[in-house]
């Protein structure tokens, strides 16, 4: 049990939990049921991408003995690369079963949101073209986890999208996108050895930590029109970019606590702000 808690990696999850509460607080008037839907889907999207790639990037050759990151249990021998490809297609199955009552709720477009999330999951690191191997990663993460991910939980809602819902997505997503380029940054020297061409191996550490200046500031800019509450969390992403700006190799982990610390804070301050 422990060794499956490791890899659905927990203090990551805030990547899916905070853009359902956000397209949720969106919408004012809220189906307690939809959101649970909406919310399980999200999550078990999520952990089954995050199984696929701790199995995968040790198949790869991306996970090795000198990793600087948290503990994988694959790359560490604690459970096998099938087994965690099997519990993957099992938090597919159970993410798909959250989405039944979404696709009834908002017809097709749910289906296809649905479907298309977890074929992404999976192609992150697996089939014959991994998105995150080709400098993609930073793309798949906007599109699933800020706009598809706002978007969507939005519209099961009021079946509908406006401009705030862009917006919003916009800024949950560059959240998201400064946690992979935190590990991407951490990670530059293994993932170039590996051949995992993220942005930060073809553009070097310089750009890598001005892509997360830009992706922890934008956001409060984003969501600017919407409502001014997530301000109050400028000060943490002060913090953030301190200690990224300082950090180097295996010190960047303490960087994306924090930066997932930033993500919790924001999305919690949003729900306030539409509140009031």
């Amino acid at each position: 049990m422990k060794a499956w808690i490791l890899a659905a990696r927990p203090k990551t999850l805030s990547a899916s939990v905070v853009p359902v509460l956000v397209g949720t607080a969106l919408a004012h008037s809220v189906n307690w049921i939809t959101f649970g839907c909406a919310l399980g889907g999200a999550l078990f999207i999520q952990i089954g991408t995050n199984l696929v790639n701790d199995a995968l990037d040790f198949k790869r050759g991306a996970d090795t003995s000198t990793r600087l990151g948290p503990l994988r249990v694959t790359q560490a021998g604690l459970l096998s690369a099938r087994t965690v490809l099997i519990g993957a297609i099992v938090c597919f199955v159970i993410a798909a079963l959250f989405g039944i009552p979404l696709v009834i709720r908002a017809g097709w477009p749910l289906l296809v949101v649905g479907l298309t999330s977890i074929a992404a999951a999976y192609a992150y690191t697996g089939g014959p073209y991994p998105l995150a191997y080709h400098g993609l990663g930073e793309l798949f993460v906007m599109i699933f986890f800020g706009f598809i991910a706002v978007g969507g939980s939005y519209y099961v809602q009021r079946l509908q999208i406006d401009r705030n819902v862009l917006l919003a997505g916009f800024a949950v997503g560059c959240l998201a996108v400064a946690l992979l380029a935190i590990n991407n940054l951490r990670d530059i020297g293994n993932d170039r050895a590996s051949n995992k061409r993220t942005l930060a191996v073809r553009f070097g550490e310089d750009f890598g930590r001005l892509e997360i200046v830009i992706c922890v500031l934008v956001p409060f800019l984003a969501i600017a029109p919407i409502t001014w509450v997530p301000v109050v969390a400028l000060p943490l992403a002060w913090v953030v970019l301190r200690c990224v700006q300082r950090a180097k190799g295996a010190e960047l982990n303490r960087c994306l606590a924090m930066a997932g610390a930033l993500q919790w804070a924001f999305g919690i301050l949003f729900v306030i702000g539409m509140a009031l």
